[in-house]
């Protein structure tokens, strides 16, 4: 996220108004809630652990304990047991 120099972005009335309540301050401008994007959606992340969960379960399923999988997966027991259980890790 870079700065940009409020003088440059906001109309001089709306600028006028803002120095009133914080002239020469810092002022962090979220993003609209509708825009945001998830958490590991631009990196893809997000696909990636689903994915990585969605083996963990599989494997789960046929059989395979907690510890080889944490073994496999280079996690904790409990955060395997986390993912099968369908809880957020």
């Amino acid at each position: 996220m870079a700065y940009k120099n409020a003088r440059d972005v906001l109309p001089e009335a709306l600028l006028a108004q803002v120095q009133r309540y914080c002239s020469g301050e810092l002022l962090y401008v979220p993003a609209k809630t509708d825009s945001k994007i998830v958490w590991g959606g631009r990196s893809g992340a997000r696909k990636h652990y689903a994915e990585r969960n969605a083996k963990i379960r599989r494997l789960y399923s046929e059989q395979y304990s907690a510890e080889a999988l944490a073994d496999m997966f280079y996690l904790s027991v409990d955060s395997i047991k986390k993912i099968v259980r369908g809880s957020s890790v």
